[in-house]
């Protein structure tokens, strides 16, 4: 356990910061499946934007590392011109 004032706070501090992060990164995720289930071009081409915009956000706020935020957007630019 924590001797310091400032040593408790921190670790009260890096738990709230995780459970947030865990939120975000998780809602991430359940998009990202939701998108892949998708079937039709039209449904794909409406919600790429939205979905774009969240990993750019978590990357920016280093919630996810920026190369893989690239390497997602990647893959779902390439799911949404393989849809017929």
């Amino acid at each position: 356990m924590a001797n310091h004032k400032s040593s408790i706070k921190r670790i009260r501090q890096n738990n709230t910061k995780r459970l947030h992060n865990r939120y975000y990164a998780k809602t991430m995720r359940t998009n990202l499946k939701r998108f892949r289930s998708l079937t039709e071009k039209s449904e794909a081409t409406a919600m790429l934007p939205k979905l774009q915009a969240m990993i750019d956000k978590l990357a920016k706020r280093k919630i996810i590392h920026k190369n893989k935020a690239s390497n997602l957007i990647s893959k779902i630019n390439k799911f949404t011109a393989k849809l017929a």
